[in-house]
């Protein structure tokens, strides 16, 4: 009941977190008139939120005083009123209903976004408010736990509590929690205990290697520049477009809302301004457009159109074309010799998000893009763009007839390794 401006719980199964949170709601609209919204990133219905959980916790203790409807729930002697949103689909405006809310639930809070949070912090701004969050902890850069768990200051209350600090924690729990920790103590951290999961488990990119990476220690390369691109595929997807050269990714954009014609005509800006040696571009979805127009220009020599499904060059290695690059890319970073990529969180949490598997064969395989967009919220476009110039290796060999050189093969390469002006 302390009044703080936040307020967060984290911890393992079996901590109460939900049940606590609920019951202490229930009985604050009991004796004050609150406005109280219970958010969570991906709300399809109402089923998915925490409204049954209310319900059973109204109907247990009893209240009488509570009047349950289809899409919210009011108490009838003091006002109170809890809805229910879902972030991801909000918008600046559309979440201005939000402005009157006295105490914002934050469910499953390791689900959100960083752009949910942003828009709904800010939002949340009465006079008194607060926002309560409840969550186990996923991964070490979870936006809401970066925002406020790392480093809480005055006004945030940061709480760890576990299914041991539950006095009401039923002994079957408990006798599953000693069961994982006797067979698989990482796991039991994580589920049990609330420690974020251990990198390495079903993660590609440990983002150790991309902190590492983001640390400054670069600024040139002699190395062939080449561009990857990942196309907008739907409405909120983002275009974004990577520079790199050798050991040196050094650049970043991301546009969005541009149709075919518009993203063409950057691309044309590019190659004239930067002269790349080779752009590889997503031919999935709406960049298999760009790609015909960039041809119909006269760029056929620089571009290359990659389709994220196809056949990998390696294929005794990896699944398919997609599996491939970002494989190639996580060995990109774990090289002794010292590499740089932008410092940009979108970036970071792109690389991180994608978890691998392998196949029949025992081939690298990532898991389908649909599901990391419904993890984090958006489509890991910048990852996917960085990625991309892995798609094929770029020599410095030979001259094309438009601007810089060209990627050969490896063995065009050794054919021409006796020529004198070619300066290896």
């Amino acid at each position: 009941m302390e009044k703080k401006r936040y307020k967060l719980f984290y911890g393992g199964r079996g901590g109460g977190k939900s049940f606590a949170f609920a019951d202490c709601l229930l009985v604050k609209g009991r004796t004050e008139k609150l406005f109280i919204a219970c958010v969570r990133e991906i709300q399809e219905s109402i089923t998915d939120s925490v409204y049954k959980l209310l319900c059973d916790r109204i109907s247990y203790n009893q209240f009488e005083d509570y009047k349950i409807y289809s899409d919210r729930i009011e108490n009838i002697a003091t006002g109170t009123k809890f809805i229910f949103k879902g972030l991801r689909d909000q918008d600046a405006q559309k979440i201005k209903s939000l402005e009157g809310v006295d105490i914002a639930w934050i469910e499953e809070a390791q689900t959100i976004s960083r752009k949910s949070w942003e828009i709904l912090d800010p939002t949340i701004r009465k006079d008194g408010s607060e926002i309560w969050i409840s969550m186990n902890r996923e991964e070490e850069n979870d936006p809401i736990w970066k925002s406020l768990g790392a480093a809480p200051d005055d006004r945030t209350l940061v709480v760890k509590v576990n299914y041991c600090d539950n006095p009401f924690c039923p002994e079957e729990l408990k006798t599953q929690a000693a069961k994982c920790k006797e067979q698989n103590y990482d796991d039991y951290l994580h589920v049990w205990l609330g420690e974020p999961r251990v990198q390495g488990e079903r993660k590609l990119i440990s983002s150790k290697d991309v902190k590492a990476a983001m640390v400054p220690k670069m600024d040139n390369s002699s190395s062939p520049l080449v561009i990857g691109v990942d196309i907008a595929r739907y409405g909120k997807d983002k275009t974004a477009i990577c520079w790199r050269k050798g050991r040196w990714c050094y650049k970043l954009e991301a546009h969005s809302f541009l149709d075919n014609v518009q993203v063409a005509n950057i691309l044309t800006g590019i190659i004239k301004e930067d002269r790349p040696h080779r752009i590889f571009l997503d031919v999935g979805g709406q960049g298999a457009g760009v790609y015909d127009i960039l041809r119909d220009r006269g760029f056929g020599e620089i571009i290359r159109g990659i389709n994220f499904g196809g056949k990998a060059m390696l294929e005794d290695r990896y699944a398919n074309k997609r599996a491939e690059m970002w494989g190639e890319a996580n060995e990109w970073l774990r090289q002794e010799l010292p590499v740089q990529i932008p410092d940009d969180d979108e970036l970071s949490g792109d690389l991180c998000a994608v978890e691998k598997g392998y196949d029949h064969r025992g081939r690298l395989k990532l898991e389908e893009k649909e599901n990391v967009r419904e993890r984090i919220g958006r489509s890991p476009d910048k990852g996917d763009a960085f990625v991309l110039t892995f798609a094929e290796p770029v020599f410095d060999v030979g001259k094309p007839s438009m601007y810089g050189n060209g990627q050969v093969t490896i063995e065009s390469l050794f054919n021409q390794s006796n020529r004198s002006d070619i300066g290896w």
